[in-house]
């Protein structure tokens, strides 16, 4: 190029002839392979997304079982009879609650456990939880073991042994029932190599011999367990009398029980003394009948009429001489101690009036004075 002189651009009007070269080069180049030279995509977005949507999935599983609501319990009322086995831990404890309803959430359970360092202080052994039960009174009751969760049985004085049957039914929530409580009670003789007093019994039923206490009744007591523990209490608490007067009156140990049934059925603690003395004087009378409407209302299961009191049937002491064949109940301490030590009188009838007050009689004339 020579100095001095301008340069001209190519024309941006290119002729035909450039036109057409272009047009077939462009079309060549799409045909070449260059994936020799194209640069590799990054996988880094795929492994992120991945991420990202198991974090995602994960974190809503937590937070369905978070938002999961607890199963449904027992309701007040019922029963459940769970076994806790030596070296099992609070999350097997939790999942044997959880399966008898007693908890509704496992996993809450072991984390409060573990909140109260409690893991380390659970029980093992049988328990009876009931219905309505809170976390805090479940934990309590397995560090405190499984009579914390007995059930209470009050037995008052003078209840007959249907009355007692009935009351075990309740006690338990139906768990013994009163006929299972009536079958374990009905033979005496079943009981008597474990408790000698019984000899006299018989065939008998355990009437008489059913001490009246509160018991507590774990979950693996049935009827006949029940039934030992109210004679093991009668040992107890009559190994200690005295029962010389009774036998002096020509009575056996067992038929001083049943006068002492008749004295709780027809009197109050403060009169069971004069009554027993009024019923000694009878026997040893030449006219030995008790007349006793308690015997009668035993037999029928109710406040007797006239005719039945008068009926000569095995509980009729109006028709029948003596005592009845068993206790009509099952008398208190201060019952049976009155038989065996009654004051000296010769009372041979007593009234109880209408206003609860008893009167004391030694001729037949003195005691219709009472009545009328």
């Amino acid at each position: 190029m020579a100095f001095g002189k301008r340069q001209v651009p190519i024309s941006s009007k290119n002729s035909m002839a450039a036109r057409n070269a272009h047009a077939k080069a462009s079309q060549q180049f799409k045909t070449y392979d260059t994936s020799a030279i194209k640069p590799k995509a990054s996988k880094a977005p795929i492994v992120i997304c991945v991420v990202v949507v198991l974090l995602v999935i994960i974190g809503a599983a937590f937070a369905i079982r978070g938002c999961t609501a607890d199963a449904e319990t027992l309701p007040e009322g019922q029963e459940a009879v769970i076994t806790i086995e030596n070296g099992a831990g609070a999350k097997e404890i939790a999942e044997a609650l959880l399966d008898a309803r007693i908890i509704g959430n496992a996993d809450k359970f072991v984390s409060y456990v573990n909140k109260n360092d409690a893991a380390a202080a659970l029980i093992p052994g049988t328990y009876l939880f009931h219905g309505g039960m809170s976390q805090s009174e479940v934990l309590s009751a397995l560090m405190q073991g499984p009579a914390s969760t007995a059930d209470f049985l009050t037995v008052p004085e003078g209840l007959t042994r249907q009355g007692i049957a009935d009351e075990v039914q309740k006690a338990t929530s139906g768990r013994i029932t009163s006929d299972d409580f009536m079958s374990a009670t009905a033979d005496a003789s079943a009981y008597a190599e474990e408790f000698a007093f019984l000899s006299e019994a018989g065939n008998a039923s355990l009437e008489g011999f059913l001490f009246p206490k509160t018991y507590s009744i774990t979950a693996t007591d049935g009827a006949a367990e029940v039934a030992r523990m109210m004679l093991a209490q009668f040992q107890e608490e009559t190994s200690q009398l005295d029962w010389a007067y009774a036998q002096d009156q020509g009575l056996s140990q067992y038929e001083a029980l049943i006068l002492a049934s008749i004295v709780e059925g027809e009197g109050t603690p403060d009169t069971f003394g004069n009554i027993a003395s009024v019923f000694y004087n009878r026997l040893a009378s030449d006219r030995p009948y008790l007349e006793s409407d308690a015997t009668t209302a035993y037999e029928v299961g109710r406040e007797p009429t006239a005719e039945e009191v008068h009926a000569d049937t095995p509980y009729g002491t109006y028709a029948n001489p003596g005592l009845p064949p068993t206790p009509i109940c099952n008398p208190s301490l201060e019952a049976i101690k009155a038989v065996l030590d009654p004051p000296d009188t010769s009372y041979m009838f007593f009234y109880f009036s209408d206003d609860g007050s008893f009167s004391f009689s030694e001729t037949f004339d003195e005691h219709q004075d009472s009545i009328n």
